[in-house]
């Protein structure tokens, strides 16, 4: 049974930067896609990055609002996926989830593809101050 551990949430100034991790327990993590989604309070979660599995290549995706400014990136051997967050804007504080997709390649962070994702973490708690 796959876990998922976030962690590396915490308070960042307005223009800041802020790396979350995501470490897996419990199986290898080289065949999930996994993705971040983030749900800002009153609002619905919403995709923010994917990364395929090894077998698709890793290939990347992300949601219009963050690209340019998000890197997802994977570290199978140590199980952990990262998501590198510069020029953090207020409006974004939110409850940061990683979630992994074992079944689907390559990965989605479309809504209607959430459902894909069969194990989540827990959450952790990103704070911008303007």
């Amino acid at each position: 049974q796959l876990q998922l551990v976030e962690s590396g949430g915490g308070l960042v100034q307005a223009g800041g930067s802020l790396r979350l991790s995501c470490v897996a327990s419990g199986s290898p993590l080289d065949y999930y896609g996994i993705a971040w989604f983030r749900q800002i309070p009153g609002k619905e979660r919403e995709g923010q990055a994917c990364i395929s599995s090894r077998g698709n290549g890793g290939s990347t995706y992300y949601a219009d609002s963050v690209t340019g400014r998000f890197t997802i990136s994977r570290d199978n051997a140590k199980k952990t996926v990262y998501l590198q967050m510069k020029s953090r804007e207020p409006a974004e504080t939110a409850i940061y989830y990683c979630a992994a997709d074992g079944r689907h390649d390559p990965c989605s962070i479309e809504r209607e593809h959430m459902s894909r994702y069969d194990y989540w973490g827990q959450g952790t708690q990103v704070t911008v101050s303007s």
